[in-house]
């Protein structure tokens, strides 16, 4: 029997404007009232989203067209969240593709694609952005046809169907020649290329836990898609839990999607998206079923984390000044709440109370963890990213990276030579109207504290992507930083006098009037080895006045230390202190003083 429901998820690259396209389609096709203010990025209500331009987590929408309901699903287009994308492309039958007509496919496409086309999904492709006075669309088109052949697709998917469409401007059409009215195309494209669900509601009941969300008055709450069978409100299920034990539970809420909204339902037959409360141990990958004939469905696999920190109690001198969580028990808390939603995340107890590891798929995935729990008033510290090894066959291996980069032609030899010093081996360069296009396979090690050298090599104009490849064997030991710290050897404030005068020895983080402690890192030696400086000195007064004493002297600008920054530029001796209010870096043995 063919549903009216079509289930399709909207995958692409970090700013290919995916989000911006899901606002067209939500805003052309009458789901906000007539007179309703309709804000942007409305799938991205995270401030960080907003801040940052990128979606972190999945997010579920549904709208009508033609009597047809069709979900979307607005995926994350950053591989350090690729365990919400696996879970989301088992929850659909199609996928659109969103390709920049100007950059063409990106390392994040190659993930995220690549893992649709595993999934035997036939993208829609969407050439965005083609209003843009540099916009070469038929290139992008051919670019990725080249991708779907490379990735392994079928004959199937090779034959993609293609439209092109300005996000911003609310059209989609079939041919460049057309003119652009609205996202008709695309609607129609969804109605007649996605598959209706092959779930038939005769059968028992298979609902699949594809995502985790927790509200303080239901408790957990799953979200998935029936493939089989029928659910109620208020109807006994099974839960068959990844060890195959079943577990019933009453189901206390039936949830829909429609809009931006949740709405309470009765009633849902196969082929819908849900969101169920009432089991309050479900888990990624299982499945809520019939209590009289449970039927498992097959777990879905997410790749384990590559990159581990030490989250502890903040023990500077500054501790507990700026923060209002500061308590080991309030950050286990905090941490062990996190891990109801985010399951690409571990967190085991450390080698003392206050000290717990936590392990995630990659920096941006675990700096966002941090900043957000910034902004929510904790105070902690963390130390500096370290990979997770395994043994596979008897022998150490380490995660490698898929690296991508597009620098000016000036900055290739520098970036070839430091990512060689970094054990990256190049697999290609191509050049093109001045700039150049390096792609190489990387430790993932090797990438930890990248993005600052990068940044200074191709003088803030490169452009760098990653996603994770694969296990291989561990590769040497790397060094990674090569310059020393400048550390404060005592409490107090920073002076005008005491960093003017030790300009010459390297570069500051902090300026006049800043508040320091000893061990704590305030800028970057010239020499490899670190310093130990009093940044707090003052000038000693006379009643002589200098010839020179009225000339206007100014300070080098300081490097700014973002969260980002800090936590690839600390080593293996260093940690970076967090609070609401500021992101300070200092060496592990720090103590604090004694008031004086």
């Amino acid at each position: 029997m063919s549903l009216p429901i079509r289930n399709v998820a909207i995958i692409a690259h970090v700013d290919h404007g995916k989000t911006t396209l899901v606002d067209a389609l939500l805003k052309q096709s009458g789901i906000f009232r007539e007179g309703e203010e309709i804000p942007d990025c409305v799938m991205d209500s995270n401030d960080l989203e907003r801040e940052r331009g990128i979606t972190i987590l999945s997010k579920n929408t549904a709208v009508r067209y033609q009597d047809i309901l069709i979900n979307i699903v607005d995926t994350p287009g950053h591989a350090d969240f690729g365990g919400e994308v696996e879970r989301v492309l088992g929850m659909v039958d199609g996928c659109i593709l969103i390709v920049d007509a100007n950059e063409g496919p990106m390392p994040q496409t190659r993930f995220v694609l690549k893992k649709a086309l595993e999934k035997g999904l036939r993208p829609i492709v969407v050439v965005n952005k083609i209003d843009r006075p540099n916009a070469h669309p038929d290139t992008a088109v051919d670019k990725v046809f080249d991708l779907f052949v490379e990735l392994g697709a079928d004959d199937d998917q090779c034959d993609f169907n293609t439209l092109y469409a300005s996000g911003l401007q609310g059209y989609a059409k079939e041919e460049l020649e057309d003119e652009g009215v609205d996202m008709q195309p695309l609607f129609e494209a969804i109605i007649h290329q996605v598959p209706p669900p092959a779930g038939d509601p005769d059968k028992p009941l298979q609902l699949q836990v594809t995502t985790l969300d927790y509200s303080d008055y239901l408790g957990r709450i799953v979200i998935g898609k029936i493939h089989n069978g029928k659910i109620q409100a208020g109807q006994q299920a099974g839960l068959i839990q990844e060890d195959g034990k079943i577990t019933k539970a009453k189901i206390s809420k039936l949830m829909g999607f429609e809009g931006l909204a949740r709405v309470e339902l009765a009633e849902a037959t196969a082929g819908n998206i849900v969101a169920v409360a009432g089991f309050a141990d479900a888990n990624i990958g299982e499945t809520i079923t019939c209590p009289d004939d449970p039927q498992a469905l097959p777990l879905i696999k997410v790749d384990e984390p590559t990159l581990q920190m030490t989250f502890s109690v903040n023990d500077s001198p500054f501790a507990g000044q700026e923060g209002k969580f500061v308590t080991s028990r309030q950050i286990r808390d905090r941490l062990d709440r996190e891990l109801e939603t985010n399951v690409a995340l571990r967190v085991e107890s450390g080698d003392s109370p206050d000290r717990f590891l936590v392990s995630g798929r990659g920096e941006l995935h675990l700096g966002i963890l941090i900043e957000t729990m910034r902004r929510e008033g904790y105070e902690f510290q963390v130390s500096q990213p370290q990979v997770i090894y395994r043994e596979i066959n008897g022998q150490p291996c380490e995660p490698f990276e898929y690296l991508v980069l597009d620098v000016p032609e000036e900055a290739v030899g520098s970036c070839i030579e430091r990512l060689g010093q970094r054990k990256g081996e190049m697999q290609d360069m191509q050049a093109s109207g001045g700039r150049t296009q390096l792609e190489f396979v990387i430790p993932a090690r090797g990438l930890i504290g990248f993005r600052g050298d990068f940044i200074r090599l191709s003088r803030g104009e490169g452009i760098m992507n990653h996603s994770f490849l694969e296990y291989r064997r561990f590769s040497g030991e790397l060094e990674t930083r090569y310059n020393g710290v400048i550390v404060a050897f005592e409490e107090g404030t920073a002076t005008f006098y005491a960093l003017k005068n030790a300009e010459d020895r390297g570069v500051f983080f902090i300026e006049p009037g800043t508040k320091v402690y000893k061990g704590m890192i305030v800028g970057e030696h010239n020499r490899s080895q670190d310093l130990d400086l009093n940044v707090c000195k003052t000038k000693q007064l006379t009643n002589h006045r200098s010839a020179t004493g009225d000339e206007l002297v100014q300070l080098q600008t300081p490097m700014e230390m973002s969260l980002e920054r800090a936590l690839e530029y600390i080593g293996s001796d260093e940690l970076v202190e967090v609070t609401p209010e500021s992101i300070r870096l200092r060496k592990v043995k720090s103590k604090k003083l004694a008031k004086r």
